[in-house]
């Protein structure tokens, strides 16, 4: 299995309501960010480590890690392994006695321990591909934006007539409704609308299927 390194970048609520974040992750060395709507605890035990609050008494992470560091369990590393249905999958990967094993957890979870323990946080390259998006680069967008304003006829237009307003034709084949969605993808990153980014980028991913 082929994994890529990842950072959080950001932790934010969705505008679903109190209940749910989305926890923003960005490969090591490079552009793309996958979002992982997680739950208002796991994403306060994360909120929590990332700005050093130690709360009085040990959070139920901080519990699973003090007894692990009790038994002599060192965490190595933490794996979002796979993407099914819409849910992510990862697992902690531990070291006892000389032998490794492999836990089965929640992102969120084993993120919230990865954090605490100081080791990295790895995504796997297919589920990386699969359900990751690359924003566009601010330039490139100002620099679209001051063509726009420079010349907003183009050449080949009567300036003498007012311009005809434009018509967005609704998609009819799949392959329009993918482009469609990839832009309204590229309007949700940019307006850091990460939930809803998630959901269209789901939805991208079953019409690529073709369910």
């Amino acid at each position: 299995m082929k994994k890529i390194q990842v950072d959080i970048v950001g932790l934010s609520a969705t505008p679903t309501g109190p209940s749910s974040y989305a926890l923003i992750l960005k490969e090591v060395g490079g552009d793309r960010r996958l979002p992982i709507i997680i739950g208002s605890f796991e994403a306060q035990a994360i909120a929590l480590e990332m700005e050093g609050i130690k709360p009085p008494r040990p959070l139920t992470h901080d519990l699973i890690k003090n007894i692990l560091d009790g038994l002599g369990v060192n965490i190595l590393e933490v794996v979002v392994t796979d993407l099914r249905d819409g849910t992510f999958y990862a697992k902690i990967y531990l070291e006892l006695n000389g032998m490794t094993y492999e836990i089965d957890s929640r992102p969120s979870d084993a993120i919230a321990i990865a954090l605490r323990c100081g080791v990295p946080i790895y995504v796997n390259d297919e589920v990386m591909e699969e359900a990751s998006f690359a924003p566009e680069e601010e330039s490139q967008i100002e620099e679209e934006a001051e063509e726009e304003e420079e010349n907003p006829l183009a050449p080949s237009e009567d300036i003498s007539q007012p311009p005809t307003p434009k018509r967005t034709p609704k998609p009819t084949s799949k392959e329009e409704r993918i482009a469609e969605l990839q832009r309204q993808l590229e309007e949700a990153i940019k307006k850091e609308e990460y939930e809803k980014a998630a959901k269209i980028r789901d939805e991208i991913r079953r019409l690529k299927m073709g369910d």
